[in-house]
């Protein structure tokens, strides 16, 4: 039982598995709190939150929150024995290494939307908000929904599945790749160099591991790098070819290729996916373990189904928290918060603050205002992909519904363990058994 800030560490294992007893501590008694393994200040409380994204004069997005920021986010400003100092020292090197690596054989990654402060941002946001307006999202809804049907037909005569690798990673993933005109049977390898860039964000990694992530990452960069070729002499109704082939105004020029190489590992495949799967996973788990939002649901789906959604990314934080820098010296309950340093948002830890919600815990399908939470994010950084994560979770739960009566967990194979990751929570697996409608 946690029950001082002196006992929190993101790192467990036991905490990573189950965060939300450790927030519960911070947001009562630090609400600021300096992580001494990472050296970021952490912020729990939702209002706080909210404060701080609107607030991008003093906190900035320049430390960003993909994997090439680790090593500027873990640090402390206090001295360092010496066994400490010699293993930042490797770090470094290893650091080096890294970017070695990519100027060697592929593409350095490069700041993504994510890291940018106006006006760059928005200027390149613009072009995203195009390629993500409400009409071509829309056209998509008959393949999300054709999608999750055909992922449940292939294993509905079985009466059980693997939830997470049948269902929950393909519903998202095929459908950023058909708006970026990938091929289906692609996919999979497009996965597995997802599954290494976020092994590498989650900053769990040791320095090897670290270099294998990259080393992916690069094999992806060479497998894109022909489509970019060929989509600036041929270009397509797709959002890829928009993405290569359409220019800022502002900058006088199209993406380079770093840069597209950056959006599309970050942004893209890995933004456009990761949430919607976590989603769809931890849904599933929610409704098995209260069988009454289940008959409801079930009861009026038109109704119900779209509250539901916004309460699972609520409640179960696929994304738990990013990062700001800030700009100058900031005080927030009594606490300095210097120049520089890397602030840590955990909207997984706002999305639960009783001082906002009420019954904060639980999933409520009479939620009034139920989309005003902070799973994705809020301001000028609101999440870029989210009206598609909501469409691909409406019909993903959807399909659930209308093709399978009853749903339950097969006993004994399910451990609801997690993968080990600062930024994420992600079920590693879901063993269920069901009754076919």
């Amino acid at each position: 039982m946690l029950e001082s800030p002196d006992q929190v560490n993101f790192f467990d294992p036991e905490v990573n598995r189950c965060p939300y007893p450790a927030y519960q501590v911070l947001r009562d008694q630090a609400p600021v709190w300096k992580d001494p393994t990472t050296g970021m200040f952490v912020i729990t409380r939702h209002d706080d939150i909210r404060k701080i994204l609107l607030d991008p004069e003093r906190f900035t997005n320049r430390v960003g929150s993909a994997a090439g920021m680790t090593e500027k986010a873990v640090r402390v400003d206090e001295p360092l024995d010496p066994e400490e100092a010699r293993a930042r020292a490797e770090a470094a090197e290893w650091d080096q290494k890294i970017a070695n690596l990519y100027v060697e054989k592929g593409w350095p990654t490069v700041p993504t939307l994510d890291a940018l402060d106006p006006p760059l941002h928005m200027q390149l946001r613009r072009m995203f908000d195009h390629a993500f307006r409400p009409g071509r999202i829309k056209e998509l809804d008959p393949f999300v929904e054709n999608l999750a049907n055909r992922l449940i037909e292939g294993f509905i005569d079985d009466g059980r599945c693997e939830w997470v690798q049948q269902f929950a990673v393909p519903v998202p993933l095929y459908t950023i790749g058909r708006q970026m005109g990938v091929p289906e049977e692609d996919m999979p390898r497009i996965k597995a160099w997802t599954d290494a860039w976020v092994q590498r964000l989650g900053l769990a990694q040791t320095p090897e591991e670290r270099m294998w992530s990259a080393e992916k990452e690069i094999e992806a960069q060479h497998y894109f790098q022909p489509i970019f070729d060929r989509l600036r002499e041929h270009p397509e109704d797709t959002l890829l070819s928009d993405l290569v082939n359409k220019e800022i105004p502002e900058w006088g020029r199209k993406l380079t290729d770093n840069e597209l190489h950056s959006e599309m590992m970050a942004d893209f495949f890995v933004g456009g996916s990761e949430t919607t799967t976590n989603a769809l996973s931890a849904g599933l788990v929610i409704l098995i373990q209260h069988p009454e939002l289940w008959e409801r649901l079930s009861s009026d789906l038109e109704t119900h189904l779209p509250v539901f959604v916004e309460e699972v990314v609520r409640v179960e934080g696929p994304v738990q928290g990013l990062l700001r820098e800030t700009a100058v010296d900031v005080e927030l309950h009594g606490v300095t918060i210097p120049a520089g340093s890397v602030v840590n948002l955990r909207f997984a830890a706002g999305n639960r603050d009783e001082r906002h919600f009420t019954c904060p815990d639980q999933v409520d399908l009479d939620r009034k205002h139920s989309k005003m939470h902070l799973a994705f994010g809020a301001g000028g950084h609101f999440c870029l992909g989210a009206p598609l994560a909501r469409r691909e979770l409406y019909f993903g739960f959807k399909a659930l519904f209308e093709r399978i009566e009853e749903v339950w967990f097969i006993e004994g194979a399910n451990d609801f363990d997690y993968h080990p990751n600062y930024f994420l929570r992600s079920l590693k697996e879901l063993h269920v058994g069901f009754r076919p409608r």
